[in-house]
Parts: structure tokens; sequence; C-alpha cells
């Protein structure tokens, strides 16, 4: 691959470093965790159950796609900042942010490492896109971030679905971490999570472009990762079920009577493996089974038991709408322009951190069907908020939701309402971002998709 302006290399200690006008910059993907000692006794389930009761506090956690001056995609970049910062495959730059309390502390969070990065980067010629898909280039034309892992996913991808590397170097979200304080807490915070996910889909859907033409989605990471992990955003239904159906999806077993955190750990346990990571190396264990490598049957590590930290390192590479590690993550919207990004955050914890509108969720999807949550799940994607739904649109639906998250955010009463504005917007009119895109390709564009680099630059 060509890389515009800028030459590539390789430091002693594994990392790529790269050269352009006259400065060097190093990608340091952060590692997975490790355990020193090497368990000797076999991991139980009831251990992997009672890790699931420790909360966490909020979290925003922002993906970026990268873009050069030339609108091609950047190979490295500067980490720097003290939030948690890391690379993802075809070298989306993500901030996980600190544990917070307020809308308004994450988004000056969010805010300040915007700023920080856009001012080194622009001394570099580079620029941050805030869209879902990578609205131009081939994926062939993307950088592979120099991670083990990702070779291993790499791989594998392509046996279980096709559209899996699109997921991984081609789409970019933003996704919202919220914690609970018990079992009963997580359930009902899942249940509500799982069934609005295809409203937040529509909301910020923003992925309307595929290669510099329209693509047919407006939310082209969900139909990729409908259909193999679940994080994308364009117009074609066939995405959805073509991604690894094994790792993705909306997870109806969490609306059985029975559900838990011993069931989620049930599910977790059968989703094939991807890695371990032993001795700073990942080893490719793709399509095992934890519940061998829990008996010390696994055949990349025979007679070898696994950590807590395995089974933490294996919990990030399941990919539902909604995930559950020691918080709950919210994973259904596409990446955005700057004035966007604190939306998601507000329309969550207005839902789920107010006892009053959570239990107008559960109250109004309680009798919601499995055939109709994952019927919005795959129509969603093409259709946005006019979407049927019973004797309406999904607009209708996403109205009275929004009203709920407007609500909660002032009873709450740190005046985070303001927030919402952007969703607002789009729930009053009925037109969401992707199709406010295409009609600027249609009509002032010309189109040409090239504007896209400049309306959605940070």
């Amino acid at each position: 691959m060509e890389f515009p302006e800028g030459t590539k290399g390789w430091s002693l200690d594994g990392s790529e470093v790269g050269h352009r006008r006259g400065h060097w910059v190093t990608v340091a993907a952060s590692p997975p965790t490790e355990d020193a000692v090497i368990a000797t006794e076999p991991l139980t389930k009831e251990e992997l159950v009672l890790g699931k009761g420790q909360s966490h506090s909020p979290i925003t956690e922002i993906t970026f796609h990268v873009s050069l001056g030339g609108h091609a995609p950047v190979c490295f970049l500067v980490i720097l900042g003290k939030q948690s910062i890391s690379l993802e495959p075809g070298g989306q730059f993500e901030l996980s942010g600190a544990p917070l309390e307020t809308l308004h502390q994450t988004c000056a969070e969010v805010n300040s490492h915007l700023y920080q990065v856009k001012a080194v980067a622009e001394e570099m010629g580079i620029g941050f896109l805030g869209i879902g898909f990578q609205p131009k280039w081939r994926r062939e034309d993307i950088p592979v971030m120099p991670k083990g892992r990702y070779e291993i996913m790499r791989n594998y991808m392509p046996k279980v679905g096709s559209l899996g590397l699109d997921m991984m170097f081609r789409t970019c979200t933003v996704q919202v971490n919220l914690d609970f304080h018990s079992e009963t807490d997580m359930i009902r915070k899942f249940r509500a999570g799982l069934a609005l996910q295809p409203i937040a889909t529509a909301l910020f859907a923003n992925s309307p472009f595929t290669e510099g033409k329209p693509n047919g989605f407006s939310q082209h990471e969900k139909v990729v990762i409908s259909s193999m992990m679940d994080p994308l955003d364009c117009f074609i239904l066939v995405l959805n079920i073509d991604t690894d159906n094994d790792r993705a999806g909306m997870l109806p077993f969490v609306f059985d009577d029975s559900f838990g955190f011993e069931q989620y750990v049930d599910y977790a346990l059968d989703v094939p493996m991807y890695f371990v990571y032993r001795n700073k190396k990942y080893i490719d264990c793709a399509g095992m089974s934890f519940r061998d490598f829990m008996a010390g049957k696994l055949p990349c590590l025979p007679g070898e038991y696994p950590t807590l930290n395995d089974w933490e390192n294996h919990l990030t590479t399941i990919f539902p709408e909604v995930r559950l590690k020691r918080y709950l993550e919210m994973r259904g919207a596409d990446g955005g322009p700057w004035r966007r990004l604190c939306a998601l955050p507000a329309f969550w914890v207005g839902l789920l951190y107010d006892e009053v509108s959570l239990q107008n969720v559960l109250d109004m999807t309680a009798d919601w069907t499995q055939g109709e949550r994952q019927m919005l799940r795959n129509k969603v994607p093409k259709s946005g908020l006019k979407t049927p739904f019973r004797d309406g649109l999904l607009k209708h639906v996403a109205q009275e939701v929004v009203k709920f998250a407007k609500d909660g955010l002032e009873r709450r009463g740190f005046k985070e309402t303001g927030f919402l504005n952007e969703v607002m917007e789009v729930v009053n009119t009925g037109v969401t971002p992707a199709e406010k895109l295409l009609a600027l390709y249609h009509g002032k564009w010309g189109q040409n998709v090239d504007p896209v680099f400049e309306e959605l630059l940070y």
C-alpha cells in the first residue's frame, strides 16, 4: 500500500513508526491485560458469575475514523493524554473515557480530548472524520494496525461471514457504558437497552456512503454487525446476515424470566474464542471453546487453565447490540460530528438512570415480541424512523422515547437536557443524519462524496 507523503518502519520493541513532514509518530496499541501468574487450578463458572456483579460508572467510548488531507486513511498517529486511548483495526482512534457522574463532565472530557488530538494532528495534515462508515475508500485501501489480535480476527472472520472485515476496518461508533447496582438493576437496564437499540440506531444513523456512492443504508455499521459483529451503517440488508452470528445480535434470552448473570456467562462461554494473550503475544485460538479452556483442554494451550483476565479479554470479542461486562455497553449508534457526540450519553442516561423513565420504557416494550425486536433491527438500517411498527411508524415511538429521556434528565437535576437538542431535531423532523447527507449528495454536492470530508470534519 502507498502512504501519502510518509514512510513507515518498525522500532525494536515491535511498534510501528512513521515519518511525515519531519515528525516521527508511534503507534502503541494498548495490549490486553495479562496475569503475572499462570493459573494452576480450573476457573469455575461461579467465579465468572460473581465477577459480573462489580459495576462501573458511566463511560462514553468514542471511535473516530482518521483521514489525511487527501482524504486517504491514516496508518499511524501519536497517542497522548491521560485517558485510555487505543487504535482500532483500521486506524480508528478510540477514547475510552473515565467514570464520571454527569453529562457535563463527560462532554468536557470528550471536548478536551478532541481539542488535544486536533491540535497535534493538524500539524501533520491529519483530520478526524465523524461518520459511521468509511465513505470513500475500499477495504484494501485501509492500513492495518500492527496488533496480533487484529491479525487473528482478520484471518478468522471471512470463515464465518463476508462482512466482518468491513466491520473491523471501515466502521466507526459512539458507545455509552452505564453501570448498575445489582443483578436486578442490570436485567432491567439490559432489557430496556436492547429493546430500544434500533431507535438509537435510527436517531444516530450516519453511514449512507460506500466507496463514494450511496449504499442504500442509513446505518451501515448495523448492517455489517447484524450479520457478524454489530457496529456499521448502510442500506443493504444482506449485511444483516453475514458477519458472525455467534457473537452478535439482539440476545433474545435476555428477555427470558430466568435471565441473570449466570445466563449471560453461559452465553459468553459458548461464543467461539479468538485468542489467548501470553508472554506479550497473541496465541491464535480462533473458533475454540472457552469451556474447553476451563477444563484444561484448549488445543492451542493444552493443560493450561484460564485466568480471570483471560475471561475479561474473551468478553471483549463479543459484539451484541448491548454488551455486559462490569457495566453495560450500548453499541448501536454510528459515529457522528462533534456536536452530536454528547447527545448519545444524554439519551441513554435520561432513560436508564431515572427510575420513572426506565419503568416507562419497560412498560412500553413489555409486549414487544422477539420477532418485532428483530424486525426493527433488520429494517431500521435501511428505513430509519420511517420503519413501520404496529399501527404507525418508528418515528412515533421514538418521539415518546426521547420525551422519556428528556424528562429523566430533568429529574436528575443536573441541567443536562440541552445535550438532547440534536436528537430532538431528528425526532421532530423524522429526518436522520444519514438522510441529510444524502440530500446534500444529490443536491449541493453534485453527487460527489468528497465534500463529506469537510462537512463532518472535527
